[in-house]
């Protein structure tokens, strides 16, 4: 039984380590299926232990971790554009809003550390959607993808400092302080991004 354990723990590990290879488009039907064998196979349940919940503050430019006792800490955080609004489609620089969770665990070859959230899920493609039939969105327009909480450059911390919006729609802290969220937070983390 201990070995079928271990065994389990060296594919999931490895499979992490394959991942971090991997582009940052990822197959959520994929990575569901690969986190329900995990759990139905092993008996363990990542979110049970998990204590952590991220709340994303769009408008306070702010990123707050809350445990089982409350609130644990706070980062500064800038995001894409300064049009604070709700994502509407890819290209637009915008930070969606809604319930997310960190899929991916990863070190970026240029900002580090990060935490690729599983967005889209079925939620933001519903509302992609019907922002499309209604003529909000143009008819060729993709929803995107590749939405993370990361790191800035290590020269770069100032843009935090600044609040100057330069990613694609991610959400980006310091560098020194997003190693420090990097280390503690596991995969499986609920992330809620408000306006």
């Amino acid at each position: 039984m201990k070995f079928i354990r271990i065994f389990h723990l060296g594919v999931l590990c490895t499979l992490f380590a394959l991942v971090s290879f991997i582009p940052v488009r990822v197959n959520n039907a994929i990575v569901a299926k690969v986190n329900a064998h995990f759990s139905d196979t092993t008996g363990f349940n990542l979110s049970a232990t998990n204590p952590y919940h991220i709340i994303v503050d769009k408008s306070e430019y702010e990123l707050y971790v809350y445990d089982e006792e409350g609130w644990y800490a706070t980062y500064p955080i800038v995001f894409g554009s300064r049009d604070l609004s709700d994502k509407m489609r890819e290209g637009d620089k915008r930070t969606p809003e809604g319930e997310f969770k960190i899929i991916i665990k990863k070190m970026h070859p240029k900002w580090g550390p990060e935490l690729l959230l599983d967005f889209p899920n079925e939620i933001d493609i519903k509302k992609f959607n019907e922002r499309k039939a209604k003529g909000l969105v143009p008819g060729k327009a993709r929803i995107g993808g590749g939405i993370a909480i990361h790191a800035t450059r290590p020269q770069e911390e100032w843009t935090v400092d600044n609040f100057y919006n330069w990613t694609d729609g991610c959400v980006s802290v310091k560098y020194t302080e997003m190693k420090d969220l990097y280390n503690y937070i596991p995969i499986g983390t609920k992330v809620t991004i408000r306006p």
